[in-house]
């Protein structure tokens, strides 16, 4: 917001205090993730920058550890760059395996949660809902409880049901650490939704479910879409669940970095992590952009 014309020595010095102050809080919060960025580019095999990178020599940056992604785990991975060298990538390279465990264990465990948060979300905003608070207090608690304590009575619940070490396992748990963020997204969404449309489906002769599908979810989609990206996001970053529930098979990316960091440091965790800021950047933006989008539906100018 602009400094009116008419504000006082006093106060434009404490606009721009405060601005300093916001300023230096989000290099402090951004600092960190940034310096992996070029730290990714490291041609050696160090966590530090080198006296070519501060001095900007070329043969001190590589795409060496990016290459590694495709590499590591490989057969052959000194054989030519052909259709058998990529069909190998994809079969046998540690890294890949895991992205496509990540991906698959993500889609899955966020169609679950979006489903069920979304209709959990439903019954919530129903004003003849009973003990709302004290469901809703039950339904988000896997995101209030530490992480730690959610994993373990995951381990001992699921090691005596049969789904520990299994896909089906890994996809339950983490559908339910992101139902929690489905239902405050889509709730928030059906705070400003008009009833009387529900009411005027109805007098026409709608039934609950094509009311639910012609009126209601095209007006809380964006709700819905960003309570999915928030719960895929929780699935792909989620590494301390798969640690107790998942096997050797289920091998994501935050666990291959786990894995990484403690057997074998490398670099490479630098470049999964540079590609996964780039991702959450990706996928913070779309959440934004549904925002305003929602507001508009809503009639609301975005903030």
């Amino acid at each position: 917001m602009a400094l009116p014309i008419y504000a006082s020595p006093l106060e434009r010095i404490w606009h721009y205090t405060y601005l300093l102050l916001c300023g230096l809080i989000f290099f402090f919060l951004i600092a960190p993730i940034l310096v992996i960025i070029p730290l990714s580019f490291n041609a050696e095999p160090y966590f530090t920058f080198t006296r070519k990178m501060l001095t900007f020599d070329p043969e001190g940056f590589s795409l060496r550890w990016y290459d590694n992604l495709l590499t590591f785990g490989m057969l052959e991975p000194g054989a030519p760059r052909d259709e058998s060298w990529w069909a190998d990538v994809w079969e046998n390279a540690a890294w890949v395996k895991a992205a496509k465990n990540s991906i698959i264990i993500g889609f899955f465990s966020t169609i679950l949660a979006t489903s069920l948060g979304t209709l959990a979300a439903l019954g919530l905003s129903r004003p003849e809902m009973p003990w709302r608070k004290a469901i809703m207090a039950v339904l988000i608690s896997p995101m209030i409880v530490p992480i730690i304590i959610t994993a373990t009575g995951l381990f001992f619940f699921y090691s005596a049901t049969g789904l520990a070490n299994s896909y089906l396992g890994v996809i339950l748990a983490h559908a339910t650490l992101g139902i929690p963020f489905v239902i405050i997204t889509v709730t928030a969404t059906l705070a400003g939704f008009d009833r009387s449309l529900v009411r005027a489906s109805a007098s026409l002769g709608a039934g609950p479910v094509r009311t639910f599908f012609k009126v209601q979810m095209p007006l809380i989609t964006p709700g819905v879409v960003s309570g999915a990206l928030f719960a895929f996001v929780t699935s792909f970053d989620e590494v301390v669940v798969v640690l107790f529930i998942g096997s050797h098979q289920q091998q994501t990316i935050p666990r291959q970095m786990w894995n990484g960091i403690r057997e074998q440091i490398s670099p490479s965790i630098l470049a999964v992590a540079t590609l996964l800021v780039i991702i959450s950047i990706a996928l913070l933006t779309t959440v934004e952009l549904l925002r305003r989008r929602s507001e508009r539906l809503r009639g609301m100018s975005p903030t």
